[in-house]
């Protein structure tokens, strides 16, 4: 390791010896003259009294909505249900056969 006063040994950490003569301090610097002083963002105007758009008071109440016949419904979503399984077995069983066919392909 090399230090900056190119001595080899520890001298240059060792801590100064107290009784030696304190080094001088540094000159003051002079202060530099104080800018002008920002007052601020200007004033913005107050906004017109008119400036809300109109409102209207109060808004008609709801509409009711129509009643639901909850056993068509029921029915309805069990008849999708079986298309859904009638079209997931269909994709599978052709996947299963594809794959059956494709495995005979490398072992035959």
């Amino acid at each position: 390791m090399t230090t900056p006063t190119g001595v080899p040994d520890d001298a240059y950490w060792q801590r100064p010896d107290p009784d030696s003569a304190q080094p001088a301090r540094e000159p003051e610097r002079p202060t530099p003259d104080p800018g002008p002083v920002y007052p601020g963002p200007p004033r913005t105007p107050p906004p017109s009294p008119h400036w809300r758009p109109p409102t209207i008071a109060s808004s008609p109440p709801p509409r009711d909505m129509p009643a639901q016949d909850m056993d068509a419904l029921d029915d309805s979503e069990g008849s999708a249900r079986t298309v859904t399984y009638g079209v997931g077995l269909v994709a599978g069983a052709i996947a299963l056969i594809l794959l059956c066919l494709l495995c005979a392909r490398f072992l035959f």
